[in-house]
């Protein structure tokens, strides 16, 4: 069977519209990624200087100080280092629940898209 010009037209056309949905859809995941994955924020490098600034100081007073100082500061480093761990973790935990809900996403479209190339071979 064949189709007719004007059925090709409409699926150009509907194909067309597809591809310019698509690349908005494009563009708005970008700028959500970027705006996760981008440029560290001012928080984020005022929390890692934070965190350097006690390690060496914690060093610095360990190294000077005597004994009784030496244990604190060794402590104190030990928590800072957990605690930016901690933190480092709850990070990652965002990234991945970002990405399982855009491989989700990702999934539905193709199941959607598969559905509809089935229809279009009926």
């Amino acid at each position: 069977m064949k189709q007719e010009p004007e059925n090709f037209e409409n699926e150009i056309d509907d194909l067309k519209r597809q591809l310019e949905n698509f690349q908005q859809e494009k563009e708005r995941v970008r700028m959500i990624i970027g705006k996760i994955g981008g440029a560290p924020k001012f928080r984020t490098k005022l929390i890692n200087i934070l965190f350097i600034i006690v390690l060496l100081v914690s060093v610095i007073v360990s190294v000077i100080g005597g004994e009784q100082l030496r244990l604190l500061m060794i402590e104190l480093a030990t928590i800072t280092l957990a605690l930016k761990i901690i933190y480092l973790i709850h990070c990652q935990m965002r990234i991945n629940h970002f990405q399982f809900w855009i491989l989700s996403a990702m999934e539905w479209r193709v199941t959607e898209i598969m559905t509809h190339i089935k229809e279009l071979k009926d």
